[in-house]
């Protein structure tokens, strides 16, 4: 009876496992056969799960009829920046809160929690207002400082939950031999904290990269654009440009695809290292 139980739940794991890629995959393998088709076959209405004749036009006109590598340095400067940014705030955020006690850090905690609770478009408009006096519109800049603030309650609260699972008796035998407190943080626990700061900077990157409702909002278009806007205005009014819509949208997955390829087993290690506590 046990090993017919066992047997069930086997079957089961592998069924949703396997809709789950699926879920995935599919639409992964339809973007990829679609940026290799040439137009004709594209707009034949005849379904085809292999391109008839593989063609790489569509690559080439990307970049050589489109502002896509324009498009490509935008993101990539708003992303390394806003992520930089929010791992700095948040490591040292993220210690405060784990090692020091002070009024009013359960209200400071409280209030980033919150911030998780408040949905993005309601900071849409008074974003706007204040982002327009400044002169920030259509301006980098204001994507920056967005995505920073976005991402930085949701990653100093991780890594804060990391530093506390820490023992603090590192930092003191630290000090004992010499180390100021920034030197044992920077010496002893940032060398621990590795796995969890690279996946909270992966977090943090990925959100930045792939976002694309505030970036309609606050970019125009045009050499400003990110590539989520960027591929966006493939959508014209009376035609879809398809084939170089998808070759846009499989160059974006390469950076990230390299990111995790270089930081995976750092990533499966931060994300395990929170079920361990420490002594």
């Amino acid at each position: 009876m046990k090993s017919r139980g066992k047997w069930i739940s086997t079957i089961t794991r592998v069924a949703v496992l396997s809709c789950a890629f699926l879920f995935v995959a599919v639409p992964l393998y339809w973007m990829l056969i679609t940026s290799l088709k040439d137009r004709k076959e594209i707009y034949g209405g005849k379904l085809t799960l292999w391109p008839s004749n593989v063609t790489f036009s569509n690559y080439i006109d990307t970049f050589r009829h489109s502002d896509f590598p324009q498009f490509f340095w935008n993101s990539l400067v708003v992303t390394m920046l806003s992520s930089l940014f929010v791992l700095i705030i948040s490591v040292m955020g993220g210690y405060s809160l784990a090692r020091f006690k002070f009024k009013g850090k359960a209200v400071a905690l409280m209030a980033f929690l919150v911030t998780q609770m408040v949905p993005t478009m309601v900071m849409l408009i008074p974003l706007f207002i204040v982002f327009g006096k400044f002169g920030l519109i259509n301006h980098l800049v204001s994507l920056i400082v967005l995505y920073s603030v976005i991402n930085i309650p949701f990653c100093l609260i991780t890594l804060s939950g990391f530093f506390q699972r820490i023992p603090i008796s590192l930092e003191e035998a630290a000090l004992i031999d010499g180390c100021s407190r920034l030197s044992a943080v920077v010496r002893v626990v940032i060398p621990i904290m590795l796995p969890g700061i690279v996946a909270t900077f992966v977090f943090a990157f990925t959100g930045a990269w792939n976002e694309l409702f505030f970036g309609i909002m606050f970019i125009n278009g045009g050499s400003q654009a990110t590539i989520p806007v960027g591929l966006n205005s493939f959508v014209q009014k009376f035609d879809i440009d398809w084939g170089q819509m998808s070759a846009g949208g499989i160059l974006s997955l390469v950076p990230v695809t390299v990111l995790f390829m270089f930081v995976q087993k750092y990533i499966v290690a931060g994300l395990t290292q929170g079920a361990v506590k420490g002594e």
